[in-house]
């Protein structure tokens, strides 16, 4: 299988390690800014009120960023783009290291977040430029989540040993590593000839639409919990060390499931495993704020994880069969990250009015199951229109 793009061929393995590094330094803050959060509220004693728009500030920058890239998707290197975001996130990291000024950390929040939609917006350009972008996003995923099982064990306990300050410091030697990696992204730029050049992008149309609605009400309502979900665990007696093994699982099994999605993604039709993914991640959002026993918090958590990087690859793939030139991908995923921030923020703010997170859960899983009335018609559609092979 080759890795090529714009016609050209080049080792699978480059292109499997470009990818995979980008995709993991692009997602670091979605998946450990909670770590953060429960460190600065451990040393600094801040509200989650303030956490939620902490967070809010690194997904809204994500999302400007995402947005900034996508007018401009056909005439930009991946690897540029690689390069700039690995520089704003390093430094960003480290400077949160040495201060303990809200409005600094917060400052260092738009930086790191700018440099994560940079970094994600050269994936989905890399990736809508190979012959199977859905596949390489899988593929991409596993990478990411392998590593990441590493991560999680590793990073509470940092943090246990060197506190907060001590895991933004790896988080920045981690942006070190993953940038270099993404140097091995393809390069070039969507531009393949001089009539190119001059074409307008394609209008998003209304099924364009649909899938950005289904994107909002999926990332809103899954993610509006994440950055607390290690305060979720605290509650009912989960120490931060602890909860690093259960997402250590979470995304080994994310990864097993990405794996196999990508064998099989080309042969299996759009509409039902799409539908299934999203009413399992549903489900499991409901029950992450619900349950009361460890136990039954581990096994939803793990199937969150899983269900939500089935999900994510699987709605990208509705973009990329819409939309081949790479924009409303960018935008999709720019939207994903608008609506986190504002869930994150709504969040935060149920949890400091009533004092406990409990009905977030429940919440963001009825929103995320309205997602499957928009997204659904899009792959019916497209079912009919485009089979697969």
């Amino acid at each position: 299988m080759s890795g090529g793009t714009g016609g050209k061929s080049r080792p699978f393995a480059f292109t499997l390690i470009g990818i995979g590094a980008a995709t993991a330094a692009a997602h670091i803050g979605n998946n450990f800014t909670t770590y953060l959060v429960g460190g600065l509220i451990d040393r600094f004693g801040f509200s989650p009120f303030q956490m939620g728009a902490w967070n809010m500030a690194e997904t809204l920058s994500y999302a400007a960023a995402m947005f900034l890239v996508a007018p401009r998707a056909r005439a930009m290197d991946a690897r540029v783009l690689a390069l700039l975001a690995s520089a704003l996130v390093i430094a960003a990291q480290l400077g949160s290291a040495f201060t303990a000024s809200y409005g600094l950390l917060f400052l260092g929040r738009i930086g790191t977040g700018l440099g994560f939609g940079l970094m994600n917006s050269a994936v989905n350009l890399a990736a809508g430029r190979t012959a199977h972008p859905a596949r390489w996003i899988s593929l991409g995923i596993s990478f990411q989540t392998v590593l990441y099982a590493a991560v999680a064990i590793g990073l509470p306990k940092l943090g246990e040993s060197h506190g907060v300050e001590g895991m933004f410091q790896a988080l920045a030697g981690l942006a070190v590593l993953l940038g270099a990696m993404a140097m091995l992204l393809p390069g070039g730029t969507g531009l393949h000839s001089d009539n190119a050049a001059v074409l307008p992008n394609r209008p998003i149309g209304p099924e364009g639409w649909r899938i950005l609605a289904a994107m909002a009400l999926f990332s809103f309502g899954s993610l509006a919990i994440w950055p607390f979900i290690e305060r979720t665990a605290n509650v009912i007696g989960i120490p931060a060390t602890q909860f690093g093994v259960y997402q250590s699982l979470a995304v080994l099994a994310s990864a097993l499931g990405n794996a196999g999605l990508a064998l099989v993604i080309d042969r299996l039709p759009r509409a039902w495993p799409l539908s299934a993914a999203l009413g399992a991640c549903a489900v499991c959002c409901a029950m992450l704020t619900t349950v009361s026993s460890e136990g039954a918090f581990a096994a939803a958590f793990i199937a969150f994880m899983a269900s939500w990087f089935l999900t994510y690859p699987l709605l990208l793939g509705l973009t990329y069969a819409h939309d081949d030139s790479g924009r409303l991908a960018v935008m999709t995923t720019g939207t994903w990250l608008l609506s986190t921030s504002v869930g994150s923020l709504a969040a935060g703010a149920i949890a400091q009015i009533l004092g406990g997170y409990t009905m977030i859960g429940p919440l963001g899983g009825a929103i995320c199951a309205g997602a499957i009335l928009f997204a659904l018609p899009v792959a019916r559609r497209l079912d009919q229109t485009q089979p697969r092979s």
